[in-house]
């Protein structure tokens, strides 16, 4: 061969040297490939090293002296060949002469091309210049064929020049922008021929993508990876996905969320092609970025994937765990909520068992709403009554725990020092009492879910060691802080303590409160651990209580609160009462008065004493008698019934004032025994009101506590019913008397009440009907937004000039209802009179009250629509209420009414007389003063009207009506001159004067001359007054002198015969 071939051109290679044919020494020969996958070792037992190394060096002398001397051999002659037919300027203009083709029909490889064609002798040169790093040259071949290419329509020839000039481009690193403008022109074109180019796009993508990474321009080389991953299937489709987030992770700055995204899409095409490993580890990688961002739904999505695809691999737990953390999504839809629970529901049944979760999200346990209700000395009469602010209870206990008792500091302060109830981290709780915890709950869900068995996690320890108590306590509180320990380390001891289970369903983003209670049966150490549940029968969820401990700090510096005392101290049972107001209402209509019972039950066997109750509202609720119980409501208010019990002392009217009440000292309330005792109910304003009632008691043995209070709490709506106001105007014909207007105005609006009596406070007042009206039936009902009006007459019975204060003809009460005096109520009895009372402290002081004022009550009955409802009755007050004058001086004109003279013999001559009544407390001096004609500017209105700014009542002469009739009269004669003389003059002294003691009358004689029949008003005089001090008859101008006109006094003079 060498004497034919030559003798550097053949080479002879010797193989399989091994005299070892088992090829017990292959794996030395071939063990640096082992981690490429090589584990066929047939092909390799018979070679040793030394075969190796002259194969290496065989290959090496075949590529340096025959492959590379050729190459460069055929790219001289190759490139020679070029420059003749296509170099130059002449070549140029022919080959585009030449080319110059519009009618070349467009196929996808364009025009066939020989081996011989001088294309693709330019190829072969490019790829040969190429092959042997002369990438200069390369590229000038590449850019010539691109021409070439371009013009024939060989698009996919392009294509593939276009992709090797951009290698070029490359590997000269002269252009950025002109590689990846070659590499996108190649790419997509690549893709514009079809499915016959779609695997060289993605060879040139990956090209691409390369050479970005190479220089550092990851993000860009992320988005090239996921133009080739839109073209490829969905396996290669993942890896790349895969591939553009790494890129995003390497980019500077790091492009977590994007990386996140496409690990995302990466799992989703791993999971359409059945490698459902791979997409959970791309999910998995995933969740690294979204569990430290609150983007809920894409978390939500990741683990739940995440999960489902653990469980059809068969691993429930992991599958579980992290449904765990979608089941509790309440932003998503009804259906997706559907979806997710079900498939959890599924595979924890898939498992065969119960789960037992810690914090478990699904009811979400609201733990700020914690609350521990635990009854030592202040025990409470309901739920509601635990939600008061504890200041307002102190205040109201103020007065009713003795002085001798520290109020604001805890019971167990007065205990020795060696008691193991000076643990001051700990509350007290009674053996035998339950302790109550109020949480809040929610389900965050759209669908019903059922929550059974919900309980509290408990410990209680017997050993009340002082010293030991304390490190329990710190030990438990620093281990569930620290740890999450097992449900089987605190289950429930009956014969310690036990603990309730409730099982409720909560609907679709329904919120609860519910209240779980423990009840300890011995003393002891009670600690409140936890809460666990079972959700839909399925699983066990359970969370601790996270107690704040207090760290070790420096000296001088305090450690952190604790946010909730969960550690109880239980001690030895207690007496205790339980009480509730009955019939007390929740609504009511002002004025609305009733009978109401308290009701107290001794629960335990020992009985207890000292009883003793304070009311935060006396002004609606006050204590009535132990004879009240017996009473019929509303008859035992009526006059015809007479019991002594009722009548009301100024002393009672202190005691209802302090609003503490003592029951009496002989009352003790026996163990097992209720005790019951009447309360007074009225609805004084109307508006939303919170009574508040305490009861102190005194235990009767010696106990470690030695009383106890029961609070009380209820909110009562009041209506508004009726509005009484009064209106109150002096009467100016007859004396001490008014003129009183009552205004009722009905503001319900639909109810109807029935007015049944007005009464006057005290014995000094009077009320009766106007003299025009016996009857006032008219106005017996006040339908619902209906107002009246009703007008009464009062009078002074105090005064001595007062005839029916002797005669008793007039009395404090009137009857407005058709029942007549059998239905009256006596309101100076109780409960009326000590409601009055409150409403009078109220409306004003009572101190130094002005002389003149007086109270009203009006008492009506609601107009009940059926027939079988009890008698409501409503009581109205209305206190301090006064004249819209008060004149020391009272004054009236008496005389006839009617004279019959005759004036053709001589003028009428008319005889009167002014009584003038002094009703203040000291000596007053009153002039009178007449005149003939007032002059125009002087008719004004009296000083008594104009004295007061209260405004209501007003005298309505008839002087103006007479003035007109006159003028119409006149209008067929003359004018009168305006003036003419008077028709009357005054015949007696033009002024007078008078001195009157306190409560005391005078009359001075008028006498008046007529010159003419007709009505005349006799108002044209003045009174002034001057007030003289008691002690040295100062006069004070400006507070105790005044003046008034004259009230209007008509006569009727006719002519005689």
């Amino acid at each position: 061969m060498r004497t034919t071939l030559g003798l550097n051109d053949c080479k002879l290679l010797s193989i399989n040297s091994s005299t070892q044919a088992d090829g017990s020494d292959a794996d030395n020969s071939w063990s640096t490939y082992k981690a490429h996958g090589l584990h066929n070792h047939e092909g390799t037992c018979f070679l040793n090293m030394d075969d190796l190394n002259e194969i290496k060096d065989f290959m090496q002398d075949f590529a340096s002296n025959h492959i590379i001397p050729y190459m460069e051999q055929k790219i001289r002659v190759l490139n020679q060949q070029v420059a003749t037919t296509r170099k130059g300027f002449r070549n140029q203009i022919k080959n585009l002469w030449w080319r110059k083709r519009d009618d070349v029909p467009e196929a996808a490889n364009g025009p066939m091309y020989t081996f011989t064609s001088i294309e693709s002798q330019i190829r072969v040169l490019s790829d040969y210049a190429f092959m042997l790093r002369d990438y200069e040259l390369a590229l000038s071949n590449y850019r010539l064929l691109s021409t070439d290419y371009k013009l024939d329509k060989a698009w996919k020839r392009f294509a593939g020049v276009q992709e090797m000039s951009g290698l070029c481009y490359f590997m000269l690193d002269q252009s950025r922008k002109d590689a990846e403008y070659c590499m996108e022109n190649a790419f997509t074109t690549y893709l514009r021929i079809g499915s016959s180019g779609q695997r060289n796009a993605t060879r040139c993508g990956l090209w691409w993508a390369e050479m970005l990474k190479t220089r550092g321009q990851h993000r860009e080389a992320s988005t090239v990876y996921f133009r080739i991953s839109n073209e490829e299937p969905s396996l290669h489709s993942a890896v790349l996905l895969e591939q553009a987030a790494c890129c995003y992770l390497l980019s500077s700055p790091r492009m977590l969320r994007k990386y996140g995204f496409h690990l995302i899409l990466a799992g989703n095409s791993y999971y359409l092609s059945d490698q459902k490993q791979h997409a959970v580890r791309a999910y998995r990688n995933a969740l690294f970025v979204y569990k430290q961002n609150p983007w809920s739904y894409i978390n939500n999505h990741v683990h739940f994937n995440v999960g489902r695809w653990y469980g059809v691999l068969g691993i429930f737990d992991v599958a579980i765990k992290h449904l765990l953390e979608v089941i509790a999504c309440s932003h998503q839809s009804l259906t997706t909520q559907s979806m997710f629970l079900n498939d959890f529901f599924h595979f924890v049944q898939s498992t065969g068992e119960k789960f037992d979760v810690y914090k478990l999200q699904l009811p979400v346990f609201n733990m700020s709403s914690l609350r521990v209700v635990n009854e030592d000395h202040r025990t409470y009469a309901s739920n509601a009554d635990v939600d008061v602010n504890e200041s307002i209870w102190q205040e109201l206990e103020e007065e009713l725990i003795p002085s001798s008792s520290v109020v604001r500091t805890n019971w167990l302060d007065t205990q020795p020092k060696s008691s193991p109830f000076r643990n001051n981290k700990a509350c007290v709780c009674v053996a035998g009492e339950a302790v109550k915890l109020n949480v809040e709950l929610k389900n965050p869900l759209q669908i019903s879910v059922n929550v059974s068995g919900i309980s509290l996690i408990c410990q209680l320890s017997t050993n009340l060691n002082a010293s030991e108590t304390g490190a329990l306590t710190t030990a438990a509180e620093e281990d569930i802080a620290s740890t999450k320990p097992s449900i089987s380390t605190f289950e429930s001891d009956g014969n310690n303590f036990t603990v309730s289970k409730l099982d409720i369903v909560l609907g679709g983003g329904e919120t609860k409160r519910i209240q779980l209670e423990v009840t300890p049966k011995v003393i002891g150490i009670l600690k409140l651990v936890g809460i666990r549940w079972t959700l839909s029968d399925s699983v066990v969820g359970y969370q601790y209580f996270e107690v704040a401990t207090q760290k070790k700090n420096k000296k001088g510096k305090r450690g952190a609160r604790r946010s909730l005392n969960t550690n109880l101290i239980v001690i030895k049972g207690l007496p205790k009462l339980t009480g509730y107001i009955e019939c007390l209402p929740t609504k009511a209509f002002t004025g609305d008065l009733q009978l109401l019972t308290l009701n107290l039950r001794n629960q335990s066997e020992h009985a207890v004493k000292n009883i003793k109750m304070k009311i935060s509202h006396p002004r609606f609720v006050i204590p009535g008698d132990s004879s009240d119980l017996d009473l019929e409501f509303p008859q035992c208010l009526r006059k015809h019934v007479q019991s002594d019990s009722n009548t009301v002392s100024e002393g009672t009217k202190e005691n209802v004032k302090g609003s503490l009440f003592a029951f009496p000292q002989g009352i003790k309330i026996q163990g097992g025994t209720t005790f019951s005792w009447p309360l007074w109910f009225h609805a004084a304003t109307p508006g939303n009101f919170s009574l508040y009632l305490s009861l102190y008691y005194e235990m009767e043995s010696t106990t470690d506590i030695p009383y106890r209070t029961l609070r009380m709490h209820y909110n009562v709506e009041v209506l508004p019913s009726l509005d009484v106001s009064f209106a109150i105007s002096m009467c100016s014909s007859r004396l001490q008397e008014y003129i009183v207007r009552m205004d009722v105005i009905n503001k319900t609006p639909s109810d109807s009440f029935a007015l049944n009596q007005l009464s006057c406070v005290g014995t000094k007042w009077a009320v009766s009907t106007l003299p025009s009206r016996d009857s006032i039936s008219f106005v017996e009902t006040i339908p619902a937004n209906q107002a009246v009006s009703c007008f009464f007459k009062i009078k002074d019975l105090s005064t001595s000039s007062c005839i029916e204060a002797a005669d008793g003809s007039c009395g404090s009460d009137i009857v407005l209802s058709p029942g007549g005096s059998t239905d009256v109520f006596d309101v100076s009895r109780t409960p009326i009179t000590d409601f009055h009372y409150q409403e009078r402290h109220q409306q004003g002081k009572l101190a130094k009250v002005p002389r003149g004022l007086l109270d009203f009550i009006l008492i009506s009955k609601a107009v009940a629509v059926n027939s079988s409802k009890s008698e409501q009755l409503l009581s109205h007050h209305t206190c301090h209420c006064s004249a819209l004058s008060q004149n020391p001086v009272w004054w009236l004109m008496e005389g006839p009414r009617t004279i019959t003279h005759d004036f053709s013999k001589s003028c009428c001559e008319a005889n009167i007389q002014l009584v003038i009544h002094n009703s203040s407390e000291h000596n007053t001096t009153v002039r009178v003063v007449t005149s003939d004609c007032m002059a125009e500017k002087s008719q004004t209105a009296p000083s008594h009207e104009s004295a007061s700014g209260q405004g209501g009542w007003h005298d309505v002469s008839l002087e103006n009506d007479i003035k007109a009739i006159a003028s119409t009269k006149g209008t067929h004669s003359q004018k009168q001159s305006s003036e003419s003389i008077s028709p009357f003059v005054w015949c007696s002294l033009s002024s007078a004067q008078v001195d009157l003691k306190p409560d005391s009358s005078a009359k001075i004689p008028l006498k008046v001359c007529i010159f003419a029949p007709g009505t005349y008003n006799f108002s044209t005089y003045e009174l002034h007054w001057k007030v003289h001090s008691s002690e040295s008859g100062h006069v004070d101008e400006n507070v105790t002198s005044g003046g008034g006109q004259g009230y209007p006094f008509y006569v009727n003079v006719l002519q005689g015969a």
